[in-house]
């Protein structure tokens, strides 16, 4: 992925509305076929960054490059190259799908194919539906087909989503995940924790305007010092410093009966664990392994849940 171009460019992008800064220096790189997540809460500034991308707004400063063009002075250009899904899609009520979708391939020099898109995104039944008409998941995949409708290099996608069920959710990951097939290079902003992990190659982290962690949902993993989380229930209670003072233990708490360790190695840890309760004549009735998520970092770094 090092290898490939650079199709956007941010560099310390800052924009303030009256009082409220909501870019204080905002900076990341994204490389053609990459599947690239701004994953943060509500107001971190993950909206006021892709719409600076687009060209709908223009910073206060820093400078942006996108395919190589400036977004503000070459705007015109670029809206040839990029497809958009804001979070919000108003369309008239009464604009059937099929419909909205020629009109909008009649704006670009080299359209897709309007029949392909309606295949693809699951509307041919609904061509002739009015946009009122539609369910919510339904008038997503219109937003999705209308941001692809002008076979862009770069597809921007705005909390594509929020608001939506489960099974609505996991029909939208499987058509990023084909989007990535494709090799089309895509900015996603969201704040689902399993969908960063699940869909971006490379992630950063936004909270109140600022990068605060950038990097694969890997690496990003690997380098939080949280440890793997061990869930472990017991016959009899024991101290939480005796757990402390396990090989290989970061730290541990107790909830509802349950004792909480971090732990690396993980492997250290359990032995340790094994030959405590076997010294202490205690049994262990349960234990549950599960490895940190970003919403770990997360809280690493800020102090608080994505959801605050």
């Amino acid at each position: 992925m090092r290898s490939q171009p650079v199709v956007v460019l941010a560099e310390n992008l800052r924009k303030r509305y009256g009082d409220v800064e909501a870019l204080r220096g905002v900076s990341f790189e994204i490389r053609q076929g990459e599947v690239f997540g701004l994953l943060g809460p509500n107001g971190a500034g993950k909206t006021t960054t892709i719409e600076i991308l687009e060209g709908l707004r223009q910073p206060d400063g820093g400078s942006a490059r996108v395919c190589g063009l400036d977004p503000t002075a070459e705007s015109k250009r670029l809206k040839e190259r990029i497809g958009a899904q804001l979070q919000a899609t108003v369309l008239p009520d009464k604009i059937r799908a099929e419909e909205a979708l020629r009109l909008f391939a009649s704006l670009y020099h080299r359209p897709a194919s309007v029949e392909a898109l309606l295949e693809r995104f699951g509307l041919v039944e609904k061509r002739h539906a009015y946009f009122e008409n539609l369910s919510g998941g339904q008038k997503q995949r219109l937003a999705l087909a209308l941001a692809l409708v002008n076979n862009p290099e770069l597809v921007l996608l705005d909390e594509p989503t929020s608001g939506l069920d489960a099974v609505v959710r996991r029909d939208i990951y499987s058509l990023i995940e084909q989007l990535r097939s494709e090799g089309r290079t895509v900015l996603l902003t969201t704040h689902y924790i399993e969908e960063a992990e699940r869909l971006c190659d490379r992630v950063a982290i936004v909270d109140h305007g600022l990068v605060v962690a950038l990097g694969t949902p890997r690496e990003l993993v690997r380098g939080s010092g949280q440890g793997t989380r061990l869930e472990v229930r017991l016959e009899r209670s024991l101290s939480l410093e005796r757990f402390r003072q396990l090989e290989a233990v970061l730290d541990a708490r107790e909830a509802d009966g349950v004792y909480i360790l971090r732990a690396d190695p993980v492997p250290k840890a359990i032995v340790a664990l094994v030959h405590l309760l076997e010294t202490e004549g205690n049994t262990l009735q349960d234990l549950h392994i599960t490895q940190p998520s970003l919403e770990d970092v997360f809280v690493e770094i800020t102090g608080r849940r994505m959801e605050e």
